[in-house]
């Protein structure tokens, strides 16, 4: 018997390879999905109606994960993407449909949450609101500096025959910590994005700067974070690895020579292993140390709200969809004015701030201190009085005794982030019984799971999707939820 039988016997059977595989829906995380051999196959970049070759790369018990490697047939759904980097990088994955075609399948999306996961009754569901503007909509981008950029067939480096002048400064590519896809034109922030990018990068290969090896934890440069506002607030935020005074200096004072619309010029030392900064200091080299974003009020006759968004501060990065999402749950709430209302991971106050001019008092809890601290700034900003934020661990604050010190709410909302309501949240508004829980989610799958948890004392109402993030899957949902009566 030969010495590698056994080494032999355990090899892995080769992963298929699909020929003629149709594609018949959208599924999740923004892959198409069809069936072979009564398995699902989810693939990344397709389209329904698709005839594809499909080589699977990843095997589970239900499902596999594979990848095109030839169109038989081109759906009727496709569209040409606009960007260049469409296929590899994995922020804009629905680009190759129709935008109709992407609300369809985002409104299906909130449909097949609420039949599969809550599996309650619910009324028909209000059309998705799409969004005027399917481009250059975000507020907001972050960029990675690393010296392991992902070649690409038309990379000039692979042209030139070696892996010299590898730095990049782009996005992760999907599943890959240590490979940055080198972003030429980005078509999701409004200009000067691209040509700061562009200039930063430029900057630093002509002078030197070493790009960041994140295996190695060494390069100066670490991260390019670009935020503007609907006031025309433009903030740059550039991220070091360690302090090198003259370095950093030499580029922050290029930026605001060629950038003087830069209102906000700040930079962060990290030293740490990963890319988070909000545990540290942010320093301020220029300009003031916050946007100034504006949203328009609930009702026509009040003032606009105005936003200090700081460095670190989350503000919803559409804000135009964002007006239209808030909106949607002020109406849903159907405020008389004498309400108490609760609002869950109220984050900087936002919602809070947006709903509490036509309310008797709106109480805030969010777990994050420094969120807190820029909420109550921001009601100062706005110079309303009715509002009075707290912080902690909801799942620990929101308990009988916080019920019984500040009242029992008359409205709930609650936008928690993507993993849903804490059991013991759901748990507390079951015991509390407020009369309207209004419920604004990023991820209609758990939040269907939720619902399903409330049931047990509230009927679905209303349900309004809202496209928040064009050419990707990802969509908001606002559901109105309402304490059933007693029989």
């Amino acid at each position: 018997m030969p010495s590698n039988y056994y080494l032999m016997a355990r090899r892995k059977k080769p992963l298929p390879l699909i020929e003629k595989l149709e594609i018949t829906d959208a599924g999740s995380e923004g892959k198409a999905l069809g069936r072979w051999n009564e398995r699902v196959v989810f693939v990344p970049f397709a389209a329904p109606g698709d005839v594809i070759d499909a080589q699977v790369f990843k095997k589970r018990r239900s499902y596999y994960e594979a990848k095109i490697t030839n169109i038989h047939e081109r759906s009727d759904l496709r569209i040409e993407p606009e960007c260049t980097h469409f296929g590899l990088c994995g922020g804009c994955k629905w680009q190759h449909l129709d935008y109709r075609q992407q609300l369809h399948f985002k409104q299906k999306q909130v449909k097949d949450a609420l039949d599969r996961i809550a599996k309650v009754p619910y009324p028909e569901i209000n059309t998705i609101i799409g969004a005027e503007d399917q481009y250059y909509y975000r507020n907001k981008l972050e960029f990675t500096f690393s010296n392991r950029r992902w070649l690409t067939d038309f990379d000039p480096s692979k042209e030139e025959g070696g892996p010299e002048n590898l730095e990049g400064l782009g996005f992760h590519l999907p599943g890959m910590f240590d490979k940055i896809l080198d972003i030429e034109h980005c078509y999701l922030q409004n200009d000067p994005s691209n040509d700061i990018r562009i200039a930063v990068k430029d900057f630093a290969v002509k002078n030197g700067y070493s790009f960041y090896n994140v295996r190695a934890w060494e390069g100066l440069l670490r991260n390019l974070i670009i935020r503007n506002s609907s006031t025309g607030d433009l903030m740059v935020i550039v991220v070091f690895s360690k302090y090198e005074k003259e370095k950093i200096n030499n580029l922050l004072s290029f930026l605001q020579d060629k950038f003087p619309q830069i209102t906000s010029l700040m930079y962060v030392v990290n030293e740490k292993k990963n890319d988070t900064i909000f545990d540290l200091d942010v320093q301020l080299f220029n300009g003031k140390d916050y946007l100034l974003e504006e949203m328009k009020p609930a009702i026509a006759d009040q003032t606009s709200l105005k936003f200090k968004v700081g460095p670190k501060s989350f503000y919803q990065t559409n804000p135009e969809q964002a007006q239209k999402l808030y909106q949607a749950a002020f109406d849903f709430a159907g405020f008389t004015g004498d309400e108490l209302v609760y609002d869950l991971y109220t984050g900087t106050g936002t919602i809070a701030l947006f709903m509490a001019r036509s309310v008797k008092k709106v109480i805030g809890i969010e777990y994050v201190e420094e969120a807190v601290i820029g909420a109550r700034k921001n009601a100062d900003l706005n110079n309303i009085s009715n509002v009075e934020f707290h912080s902690g661990d909801l799942a620990k604050l929101l308990n009988e005794s916080f019920v019984d010190q500040y009242g029992k709410p008359d409205v709930v909302i609650t936008d928690p982030p993507r993993a849903g309501m804490h059991s013991k949240v759901i748990d507390q508004l079951l015991k509390t019984e407020p009369p309207k829980i209004v419920y604004v989610s990023c991820n209609p799958a758990t939040q269907a799971r939720d619902i399903g948890l409330l049931n047990e004392k509230y009927d679905v109402i209303k349900v309004q999707p809202v496209d928040m993030f064009p050419q990707t899957h990802h969509v908001e949902n606002v559901v109105l939820l309402q304490r059933r009566l007693e029989e």
